[in-house]
């Protein structure tokens, strides 16, 4: 079912500028916007050079902006596709007066049209889609295309923290991190605990359901 345009949505958006790095979505094949490059000036966005981090898939803003309220000297950067969504969460920042938190209106692929390489210290993928069948496996924010993409955003040592409820999903990208030639550790039950907690999360241990979690690091030889 396809979602209803929120009332006022350009107008939000305009009031939320501050928290939006616009993406440019007029050039929509890949191959083509990543051609056109429009790599974001980080050290101006945010006023400082600390550490940036990425959540993939970031919804409603949740894990993003706790994340930024609990560690004022990281600076987090939400990555979300739809405006109706995208709006909510940089309203919530808006809310908390949020220096260190940017937004992103974009999809996984473009991400290096955005970031320079080397320029990521971790990136999050919080209960992405698992798109259970196999026809639709080049999806999934864990298929070797995108970890291609998360090797040349991340620096040296950087790693991508990934959460999932589906334990299929959680099997693949423990055998894909390992093929691109990632480290890959298994996230203990208090380990998950220990993280901030999305809405689906809170959903899911409300159901009694296991949480998958694993820690992917990028070779510092890579």
């Amino acid at each position: 079912m396809r979602m209803r345009r929120k009332k006022h949505l350009e107008e939000r958006l305009e009031n939320v500028s501050e928290y939006l790095l616009v993406a440019d979505k007029k050039a929509m094949n890949v191959q083509q916007a990543l051609k056109d490059k429009k790599i974001i000036d980080l050290n101006a966005a945010f006023a400082n050079d600390n550490p940036i981090f990425l959540d993939v898939g970031a919804g409603k803003g949740k894990f993003v902006i706790e994340s930024a309220l609990k560690n004022a000297d990281n600076n987090y950067i939400g990555v979300e596709m739809l405006e109706n969504i995208i709006v909510s969460a940089c309203e919530k920042a808006q809310g908390y007066g949020l220096k260190n938190v940017k937004f992103i209106n974009s999809g996984a692929e473009y991400l290096q049209r955005y970031f320079d390489e080397n320029s990521i210290t971790q990136i999050s993928l919080n209960f992405s889609p698992p798109y259970p069948k196999k026809s639709f496996a080049n999806r999934r924010l864990t298929n070797e295309k995108y970890l291609v993409i998360y090797k040349s955003l991340l620096k040296k040592g950087g790693a991508v923290i990934q959460k999932t409820d589906d334990k299929d999903f959680f099997e693949y990208s423990l055998n894909s991190f390992s093929e691109a030639g990632f480290n890959v550790i298994k996230l203990t039950e208090e380990e998950i605990l220990k993280t901030v907690p999305t809405e689906y999360e809170e959903k899911f241990r409300g159901m009694n359901m296991k949480i998958y979690g694993l820690r992917a690091i990028l070779s510092e030889k890579e």
